[in-house]
């Protein structure tokens, strides 16, 4: 270890021996989670009683659990959203005892038009609580890997897109936070915060490859293993033009990027000419240049969403990045940090009780008129629910949509993981078909089946002869006919195991067999988008619905044509 890097890893354990203890604390707590979550419960109360929200809801007189609940209502964002329109008006106290407002965070658009959540020091304290822990907890697991005080690659979104009439700024959290971060944290983050700014997503990709690859880079970072992906397929096919950047110290000037944000980006760059040999001599060698040539792969760390629909691309990233560990980020949203993972290879995290207080709502009662909402204490393993987030920045049994399931405990804390968004449902005959069940059964036929996916959705088709659903999948992706029918096929198998009520409508012919929709290569690109395009919502957090319960989608999309596999055919 050279004195420069012994210095820095000596200097990174005095920094972070104030978060070490605030790790042992917690730990702590999670043995005593229905003390430490009535406590919380009661510090946002006290707070904000004298807020507008607080007032109309009668916040000084509640003495109990039963009292918040009696007060304050279960709901979503829309019974919060007048109060946060006058923040931001400028009427801070009509919900945040808070004077200041530091932005606010616009939430992904992966679902709906985009919302705003208020962010306060309260917000930020949080989340800098549950990403130190969190990265500690990363950098200690892998001392053998000697990650800590190096590189991290993390693309970041524009914290400023737009001013509230207020003059408070409204975007992506991260990338405010990659601006506010203390000077020494800042040189670790290869990607200028800058490059938030850039709004095509090939340049962004470019940028964020050409700040990297001559650095000795030991985390990549990215909410969405989907841009793990890309980032390694453009590194590989833009390999010429990078490495000539890299050996010039230039940066392409073909790329679609504003002339102010260029100047910042240039003035950081440097001529690397030995570096570029190096790697060039090494895409010569092996025909190709993915991650895991430019960085070794026993000296790099992943951290990405592992849950949800995130199985397919993840079982890409080996291929790209080598045998790389990889830690969930958790249940987090511009909404806050929901829970921290503290192991490899699972999307469970430990609910963040020190933070926020949790309510939950078993996955059957979401919409019964008076459903069982339980604490954090009472939830049991392997059990769905709704959770329900109570912050110190404005929201109050906030029914975000997440269904989680329990895995297990850290002392008597749940542990959770990310099963999807509850609302995405399809049912054309009784058979509930949800998101989860669709893609716990891709992940399921893919372990087995080497069926290539870029990308796909799931939705129904309403036939008065055969009602059935249909995988949309690209072109590129359907070549090979045996593949495909024993994935088909496996599909459709695996959708029964996971859904007894599709069994039954497929058993009774009231639902007729899976089909693939083969759609032009580049759909999925062009559709998300879109998508983006129409929300307003931000790339590196967006997740496409991997189910669609519209039974006219079918029709929205470009199909070649669809293609029948069930045994009959």
């Amino acid at each position: 270890m050279s004195t420069r890097r012994y210095l820095l890893v000596r200097l990174g354990r005095l920094l972070t021996y104030p978060v070490r203890l605030r790790l042992r604390e917690f730990e702590a707590m999670c043995e005593r989670p229905e003390e430490v979550q009535a406590a919380r419960l009661q510090q946002i109360i006290r707070k904000q009683t004298n807020t507008g929200f607080g007032s109309d809801h009668g916040f000084q007189s509640i003495r109990s659990l039963d009292d918040y609940r009696n007060q304050v209502p279960i709901a979503p964002y829309e019974y919060v959203a007048p109060y946060i329109d006058k923040v931001q008006a400028g009427d801070t106290r009509a919900l945040l005892a808070d004077a200041r407002v530091h932005m606010f965070a616009l939430t992904s658009g992966t679902t709906a038009s985009r919302k705003l959540i208020p962010v306060t020091q309260d917000y930020l304290n949080a989340y800098k609580r549950g990403w130190n822990m969190w990265g500690v907890r990363m950098y200690r697991d892998h001392r053998g890997r000697g990650i800590a005080m190096r590189p991290i690659v993390q693309m970041v979104g524009d914290p400023d897109e737009f001013r509230t009439p207020s003059g408070i700024m409204c975007g992506n959290l991260s990338g405010y936070t990659a601006q506010v971060q203390m000077r020494l944290i800042r040189r670790l983050y290869a990607v200028p915060p800058i490059s938030g700014k850039i709004k095509d997503s090939l340049a962004k990709y470019y940028v964020a490859l050409r700040f990297s690859i001559g650095r000795n880079v030991s985390q990549f970072m990215a909410a969405n293993p989907s841009t793990l992906t890309q980032l390694a397929r453009m590194l590989d096919s833009e390999k010429a033009f990078l490495l000539k950047d890299l050996h010039d110290g230039t940066l392409r000037d073909d790329l679609d990027i504003s002339p102010e944000v260029r100047a910042v980006l240039v003035s950081k760059l440097k001529p690397q000419p030995e570096r570029a040999r190096e790697l060039t001599a090494m895409a010569g060698q092996n025909g190709r240049l993915f991650p895991k040539d430019v960085w070794p792969s026993e000296g790099v760390a992943i951290g990405t969403w592992t849950g949800g629909s995130m199985g397919p691309y993840l079982r890409q990233l080996p291929h790209y990045y080598g045998d790389t560990p990889i830690r969930d980020l958790g249940l987090l949203a511009s909404e806050g940090r929901m829970t921290i993972p503290f192991a490899n290879g699972s999307p469970s995290g430990v609910l963040d009780i020190a933070s926020h207080y949790f309510e939950f709502v078993p996955e059957s009662e979401i919409d019964s008129p008076q459903p069982t909402v339980l604490g954090a204490h009472e939830i049991r393993e392997g059990t769905n629910y709704y959770i329900l987030p109570t912050t110190a920045y404005g929201l109050y049994r906030y029914h975000i949509s997440d269904l989680v399931r329990v895995n297990g405990y850290l002392g008597r804390t749940p542990m959770v993981e990310f099963i999807g968004k509850g609302h995405r449902f399809a049912n054309m005959t009784g058979e509930k078909l949800s998101e989860h069940h669709v893609t716990k059964a891709v992940d399921a036929v893919l372990k087995s089946v080497p069926q290539p996916i870029a990308g796909y959705t799931v939705a129904p088709v309403w036939d008065e002869n055969e009602s059935h659903y249909v995988i949309f999948l690209e072109e590129a992706d359907t070549t090979n006919d045996r593949v495909l029918s024993q994935f088909a096929r496996g599909l459709e198998r695996e959708l029964c195991n996971q859904n007894i009520e599709y069994a039954a409508k497929r058993e009774s012919a009231r639902l007729g067999p899976l089909r693939v929709a083969i759609i032009p290569t580049g759909t999925w690109q062009l559709w998300d988008r879109s998508r983006l395009t129409q929300t307003g919502g931000a790339a590196e957090q967006y997740k496409r619905p991997c189910l669609m319960g519209d039974t006219s989608f079918f029709a929205s999309m470009p199909v070649m044509h669809d293609r029948r596999f069930d045994d009959e055919s």
